[in-house]
């Protein structure tokens, strides 16, 4: 099968699409939508996001230092867009979509009440890479919503319908296919039953 070359690019989809929520030291404060997001370390528990630096949101990020990321659903998939196009200069993003600013554990910028997760990050290094300069930050606090907690307090994201971004289109996650470790633990199980026919055979 042939392949068609494309000039070098950002090709890495899907991606998860995020809104982060930032505030100065003046208290004002703005969402942002993020498709370059994601997991860089887990001890300690570390993020990124890029931003250009003529975006809104970016001098508040630089000035306090952190900012809270906010996974996205299907609910919030007009909020999320509409963050991603229109300017916090030009109007209340909060007002405009009706989404819910609360206080966070530790950071000074502002939660969004309707999203199913909330993870707030102190700023550790900034890399300015070209178009976009990378935070990287910590992870000091996370806050889910309980009403996606089962009676054995685990967790269930999944039935918040979140949704993933993918060249320019936002798609909700499709079909469950297995779970982490579930290809060795066939193979596991598989052994486990020859060992035990065998003993009784």
């Amino acid at each position: 099968m042939a392949r068609v070359s494309f000039k070098p690019g950002n090709m890495l989809y899907p991606l998860p699409v995020v809104m982060v929520s930032v505030a100065d030291k003046q208290g004002n404060s703005n969402i942002i939508t993020v498709a370059w997001a994601g997991t860089i370390c887990t001890n300690p528990p570390m993020v990124s996001i890029s931003v250009r630096p003529e975006r809104h949101s970016y001098h508040m990020i630089e000035e306090s230092g952190e900012f809270v990321i906010n996974l996205t659903t299907k609910d919030l998939v007009y909020a999320t867009d509409y963050c991603g196009v229109k300017s916090g200069r030009d109007v209340n993003k909060w007002e405009v979509l009706g989404l819910t600013p609360i206080a966070g554990q530790v950071v000074k910028a502002p939660l969004i009440e309707e999203s199913p997760v909330n993870i707030e990050c102190k700023v550790t290094q900034v890399e300015k890479l070209g178009s976009h300069h990378m935070f990287m930050a910590e992870v000091v606090a996370v806050q889910v919503n309980d009403k996606y907690m089962d009676e054995k307090n685990s967790f269930h994201l999944s039935n918040a319908n979140p949704i993933v971004y993918s060249h320019g289109e936002y798609y909700l996650l499709g079909e469950k296919l297995g779970k982490f470790g579930y290809s060795i633990q066939k193979k596991t199980a598989g052994k486990k039953k020859q060992a035990v026919k065998g003993k009784k055979s």
